[in-house]
């Protein structure tokens, strides 16, 4: 493909839905890209930032959506870049956070292709901060872990150890973690982790349909079911719960995102 590759795929983080929170880099890329490979979690208003002459390819994965295979997005950058000079790939959140950038960057490299990664705001910041959750206090420990809570992306990856982490990380921020939720909190339990440790759940954060129940770990599970909150969601459990400040957390934006949640 070195021959033939004319382009530059980058690989841009769309941050967590608020298009405020977009970098200066990603809008000036998005604004001037010749084709853009987009995923599930990037609204309309961002996508609208794109030339209407741009070349355009949703490739979104979602729990009970069709979604199209990793394999084929790889080979769909690469054959853009054959005939495009700015390729923008756009993901949620942050490219290397759990958005297999890395993956795509690796395959682009091996065919020829020059590739540059943006980072962007990743929503397991931006969620908790948006009700007024830091995601690290002083008064609340040193260390902050970021895991996964959907084990059934590549089943021939090891399982997380809940229960390891339970006992080695001061306050665990967990993206995708609804479906499997009551057993993450069972399994936190049973690694040591009180029963009445402060936990938070946020749903779509920073966004219109953003919402959040707080409850302690034992019981989190159960507020949640309550609520109805529905994917994508950020979960929070640690002593920075307690630490919230209702009055710093920003308005969500008034945006929608391709695939709407489904409420009630």
């Amino acid at each position: 493909m070195t021959e033939s590759s004319i382009g530059k795929v980058y690989l841009v983080g769309a941050g967590p839905g608020d298009p405020d929170l977009l970098t200066i880099k990603a809008h000036r890329l998005l604004s001037s890209c010749d084709a853009l490979v987009y995923d599930s979690l990037v609204p309309r208003e961002v996508l609208a930032l794109v030339p209407a002459t741009a070349e355009q390819h949703f490739v979104g994965k979602r729990r009970g959506h069709h979604s199209v295979p990793q394999p084929s997005t790889n080979a769909v950058l690469v054959e853009l870049a054959g005939r495009h000079r700015c390729v923008v790939r756009l993901k949620g959140g942050d490219p290397f956070l759990f958005g297999r950038g890395g993956e795509e960057a690796a395959h682009l490299e091996r065919h020829g292709v020059a590739v540059e990664v943006v980072p962007g705001v990743t929503a397991g910041i931006a969620a908790p901060a948006y009700v007024g959750i830091p995601v690290t206090h002083r008064r609340a420990g040193s260390s902050v872990t970021f895991v996964t809570g959907h084990e059934e992306i590549d089943k021939a990856r090891p399982s997380v150890d809940w229960r390891a982490l339970a006992r080695s990380s001061d306050g665990l921020v967990i993206y995708m973690g609804l479906h499997n939720l009551p057993h993450i909190c069972e399994e936190l339990i049973a690694g040591g982790l009180a029963p009445t440790t402060p936990a938070a759940a946020v749903q779509q954060g920073t966004v219109r349909g953003q919402r959040s129940v707080i409850a302690d770990l034992a019981g989190l599970a159960a507020a949640v079911s309550e609520a109805e909150l529905a994917s994508p969601s950020i979960v929070v459990i640690g002593e920075v719960v307690n630490q919230r400040v209702e009055s710093c957390a920003p308005e969500p934006a008034a945006v929608e995102m391709p695939i709407p949640l489904k409420q009630g």
